[in-house]
């Protein structure tokens, strides 16, 4: 499967093999039995369902647009193949499978260890099925690209707009901003109460109070067994997960020979254009023909942009400083991202989950400010969109929402446990 391999004795393979799969299965959503893969590798019929639902499971747990799982099985074998063909899929023996599950167990076994030899598949599945137990908050830490203080280049439209209809999308949109960062104030104004009162109650002295999962548990007994349930079931993945990434050496050489037993895939078949025996002069035409069109197009696209060269010129020197500015704006923030991208080097996670806590506390336990200036930031942006000349009733002017008040807040550094 295109992976280094190293020597492992026969008879401890033998044994680990099972112990392998076993534990691949745990991990697994919905994971078969080993006896599943073991008829899959002899491309026996029963084994095709299970596998089916499994690739199903999987994928539509991974995409943003999961299909649902309500599907018939027919259903969701072709939305298997879709998927597996956007991802690039690169065996055609999967899209030749008939739809009913009769048969095909080989190549779907073959689909399932090519999704697990390309990317962090299990860390993505551990991550989403990760229980969370604080109060956990998604904030954007990226700098703002959008320099505020640049005016905006105003052209006339061609056309007739609606300016009615521009204004009433334009209060649309502030009625949404402003509705958003409500409801955000008025949940950390529920939080700061729950904190408020738990205060001194948790056992960890950097947070010195409960988290709202946890003073559920001391309201409903039977959510804390509920909750003893779901971490029970995420340790046991974790430990799963630990011991296929000890022993998964032995599933790759299984792999290897499964692989070896599947008949080579013929190759597509090649279409070559005929050339006629005049074909030099008829390119030579053809050259001279698309290089005269290219002219022609580069003469027709200057001459627009003269012409809206001058039609925007009228709009006098602020126009022109605006679009000077922009242009600086725009080179500057390309050569940071440029910088930023050559001093990282992996892939950047400027987004992810924190959990909220107060700023007294969070000053006292030495928390960074990098997580308290990007929620600072984020709380400036809803303000900033919000505001605007708000549209006045006949009853008078809109009154303030109800939650905007509450104890100031920041994130803890986030910390997270990985498998290895």
């Amino acid at each position: 499967m295109g992976r280094r391999r190293c020597r492992v004795d026969r008879a401890d393979a033998g044994g680990a093999l099972p112990e392998a799969i076993a534990a691949l299965s745990r991990t697994l959503p919905a994971g078969p039995s080993p006896e599943i893969f073991r008829r899959a590798k002899f491309d026996l019929p029963e084994a095709a369902p299970a596998l089916w639902r499994l690739l199903f499971c999987l994928l539509s747990q991974l995409r943003t647009d999961g299909a649902s799982v309500s599907l018939v099985p027919e259903a969701q074998a072709r939305w298997v193949k879709s998927a597996l063909r956007s991802q690039g899929y690169p065996r055609r023996g999967l899209a030749q499978l008939p739809e009913d599950g009769s048969r095909g167990s080989r190549e779907l076994l073959l689909a399932l260890s090519w999704l697990l030899a390309r990317g962090p598949l299990l860390e993505l599945l551990l991550a989403q099925t990760h229980v969370w137990l604080g109060d956990e908050m998604l904030v954007c830490e990226c700098k703002a690209l959008a320099s505020p203080s640049l005016p905006a280049a105003r052209v006339e439209a061609d056309g007739c707009v609606d300016v009615r209809y521009l204004q009433w999308l334009m209060g649309k949109l502030r009625f949404r901003w402003r509705k958003l960062m409500a409801s955000q104030q008025e949940q950390c104004s529920l939080l700061g109460k729950i904190h408020s009162y738990t205060r001194g109650c948790h056992s960890d002295h950097r947070l010195g109070h409960l988290s709202v999962t946890e003073t559920e548990l001391l309201r409903d007994p039977e959510a804390g067994r509920q909750l003893l349930r779901r971490l029970q079931s995420e340790n046991a993945r974790l430990e799963a997960a630990l011991e296929w990434r000890c022993r998964e050496l032995v599933f790759w050489q299984w792999m290897d020979t499964v692989l070896g037993a599947c008949p080579p895939e013929s190759s597509w078949p090649t279409f070559l254009p005929r050339i006629p025996e005049r074909g030099a002069d008829e390119l030579e035409l053809v050259a001279g023909e698309l290089q005269a069109l290219q002219e022609e197009l580069q003469a027709a696209a200057e001459a627009r942009r003269a012409a809206w060269v001058s039609r925007v010129g009228g709009l006098g020197p602020e126009w022109s400083a605006a679009q000077q500015a922009a242009q600086e704006a725009v080179g500057q923030e390309l050569a940071a991202l440029r910088q930023a991208c050559e001093r990282g080097g992996g892939r950047a996670q400027p987004h992810g989950p924190h959990r909220l806590v107060p700023s007294s506390r969070a000053r006292s336990g030495g928390a960074s400010g990098a997580a308290e200036q990007a929620l600072q930031r984020h709380a400036c942006g809803l303000s900033a969109a919000a505001a605007g000349p708000r549209p006045t009733s006949r009853g008078g002017r809109a009154r303030p929402s109800r939650g905007s008040g509450g104890p100031p807040w920041c994130c803890r550094p986030r910390t997270g446990a990985t498998c290895a």
